[in-house]
């Protein structure tokens, strides 16, 4: 629950229990966030007797690993090091767990999502910052603007995780979003908040990405 993405409950963000923290090599400042992986576990590998055979499982990016300044060359999740600090769940799909550390294998694999995208809504009077949640197709947000009933389009700029912000008095109208993801898609959700949304409401819609 929580995490460096932003996502709060990951049940209601639509992540369920399959979920990573990525070290920061891999969560590259909030840009994965949402993004899926294929990961399985090594077994020609030190480590690997701690595998489960011709098992894998497919995680979401839901959280950073942060770098443990502690540890020689910041333990695990240090600079340069990919890794995946996972679910206990999505973990013992693939490994023993009392062994703790595995060697795996891991390629960025296509989401599938149940639903639309989803827009939580946080901040306040001129500060608007919004959580974008249960993306398919690349999971992960590469811009997004943000429309009023009675503006244009504003573009939004990344706050932190999968959170984007407009520094726009906004409250009272109506709002539509148009975002496009990292792999490229862009999708116009129009009208989906109502104006008399209020902060710390999350709205579904009805629209995914394929890609």
């Amino acid at each position: 629950m929580g995490g460096a993405c932003g996502y709060g409950n990951l049940y209601n963000a639509g992540y369920g229990i399959n979920n990573a923290a990525l070290s920061e090599t891999l969560f590259n400042n909030g840009a994965s966030c949402g993004q899926c992986y294929l990961i399985i576990c090594d077994g020609s590998r030190p480590g690997g007797q701690y595998c489960k055979p011709g098992t894998a499982i497919t995680i979401s990016a839901t959280n950073l690993c942060p770098a443990n300044d502690a540890l020689p060359n910041g333990g695990w999740c240090g600079p340069g090091r990919p890794h995946f600090d996972m679910s206990q769940p999505a973990w013992e799909n693939i490994g023993i767990y009392q062994a703790g550390v595995i060697p795996v294998l891991y390629q960025q694999v296509k989401c599938w999502r149940n639903g639309g995208v989803r827009f939580s809504i946080a901040g306040f009077n001129y500060f608007l910052l919004v959580n974008i949640q249960n993306l398919a197709g690349s999971g992960s947000v590469g811009a997004a603007l943000i429309k009023g009933d009675n503006t244009g389009w504003i573009q939004m700029t990344r706050n932190w995780g999968a959170n984007w912000q407009a520094l726009s008095g906004l409250v009272g109208q109506g709002l539509s979003f148009a975002v496009a993801s990292t792999g490229g898609q862009y999708i116009e959700f129009l009208n989906v908040v109502p104006a008399w949304w209020q902060f710390g409401m999350t709205f579904n819609t009805y629209q995914n990405f394929d890609y």
